[in-house]
């Protein structure tokens, strides 16, 4: 059901949201660091108001037969928000970027020159149904100054909102403007083409969801964007690769939870170790229920059995977030290079090899936020980096690129200090 907001509640908020964001950019560590500190804390000790809500919205979920893999998304219990209220803690921990200068120099009169890391200002952040994603995002845009006016997705709005307003009366206990953290009661969709109108007032969009929202995102906002999320991973099981750590990164990258965007999509694994791999990583696949899309060298290989299934087109574009899959024979590592350059979406890409030569070649030629060399993709996370929450994973080069923790948060300005130079 749509929550139908009030005429001028998104004007009114990001009115609001500029004003505060002025009080932020020069708001102390300190201050900020008790603010993510009492929010941990009224996070867990709300729990169980939070779950109930949760609970209704899964119930619904489940009801009009939403995916499962889109229901672990949406889903909250005691462990998952227990590592939200971690997650600040983790936050508090980060140093904060703001007022750090950078590549100082003294120039040859005599004048200082040097960056001064400042926040962005007022970003604007829509992002479809992941309650846990509403704190990420709430506790980085504090810790890095800035002010946030979020909207989020329909089927866990009301999970987005208890954890939206548990935060910010966490800011007014600290003493910090609540109308930092904006959150939008509507969701409607037109609300997201009126917030990318608002550039008097928002600085920066990031959509965080999928190719819908991404590509509408992209196409109607009159506000620069960092946009990311969809990720269509690949990993290449190189010939010269070690057979158990192939199949250890592999399973792990499809298992551990396929519904995010880190995970496993298409496997490329060269002709001369795919029929020990593939006949290997099918048995680990059959046991945890994954269904294998493949070509017809692979399907020769593979032992016929209902989870699996020829290779449609349009399949090794696909950004799965399920149990499924796609499976490619290659010929040599420049054909696996190819065509994840030409497929993929810049996210995440593995390799699986022994070879130094092919994990530089490899490292070298693809172009992804992160490319690793025998690891799982499913370390393509900011916490992982040691960055903390991540406020999404920027697919584009331009601002940021991969998890976008607190720096990536922020812009600079140039510091300019002399006695008395004038210019000739």
């Amino acid at each position: 059901m749509k929550r139908i907001a009030k005429p001028n509640e998104l004007i009114s908020k990001a009115i609001a949201a500029k004003e505060a964001s002025l009080i932020l950019s020069n708001t102390d560590t300190k201050q900020k660091n008790y603010a993510l500190s009492i929010a941990a804390k009224n996070i867990y000790k709300n729990r169980k108001n939070i779950i109930k809500i949760n609970k209704r919205e899964i119930a619904r979920a489940k009801k009009n037969k939403i995916n499962s893999s889109f229901i672990d998304r949406m889903f909250l219990d005691e462990k998952r928000i227990k590592d939200i209220s971690n997650g600040l803690q983790e936050i508090i921990l980060l140093d904060d970027p703001i007022g750090s200068m950078e590549e100082v120099k003294i120039r040859p009169n005599g004048m200082q020159v040097g960056k001064r890391r400042v926040p962005i200002g007022v970003i604007g952040a829509i992002f479809e149904s992941r309650p846990n994603v509403t704190i990420e995002i709430a506790s980085l845009c504090l810790k890095s100054g800035n002010s946030v006016i979020m909207r989020s997705g329909s089927d866990a709005h009301e999970s987005s909102k208890i954890l939206a307003e548990i935060f910010i009366k966490s800011m007014q206990e600290a003493g910090l403007p609540s109308a930092a953290i904006g959150f939008i009661n509507n969701t409607d969709r037109k609300i997201i083409e009126k917030m990318l109108k608002l550039s008097n007032y928002i600085d920066l969009i990031i959509p965080r969801g999928g190719a819908e929202l991404i590509n509408l995102v992209k196409k109607k906002s009159q506000i620069p964007v960092v946009a990311g999320g969809i990720g269509v991973c690949h990993t290449y099981v190189d010939k010269d690769a070690d057979l158990n750590i192939a199949l250890n990164i592999v399973e792990n990258a499809k298992i551990r939870r396929p519904s995010v965007c880190n995970t496993l999509d298409t496997i490329l694994v060269h002709e001369d170790i795919a029929h020990l791999f593939l006949k290997e990583i099918q048995k680990r696949f059959k046991k945890n229920g994954v269904t294998m899309h493949v070509d017809k060298k692979a399907n020769k290989i593979i032992t016929a059995d209902k989870l699996v299934t020829k290779i449609k087109p349009g399949d090794y574009a696909r950004e799965w977030l399920s149990l499924d899959c796609s499976i490619k024979i290659v010929s040599s590592i420049n054909e696996a290079i190819e065509h994840i350059n030409n497929i993929g979406s810049g996210h995440s890409e593995a390799i699986a090899t022994s070879s130094y030569s092919a994990a530089n070649q490899f490292q070298n030629k693809i172009d992804a936020a992160s490319v690793f060399v025998n690891v799982s993709t499913g370390f393509a996370d900011g916490a992982e980096y040691g960055l903390g929450n991540e406020f999404g994973i920027s697919t584009q080069k331009l601002h940021a690129r991969g998890p976008m923790g607190l720096r990536e948060l922020t812009s600079y300005k140039w510091i300019i200090s002399g006695n008395g130079q004038i210019r000739k």
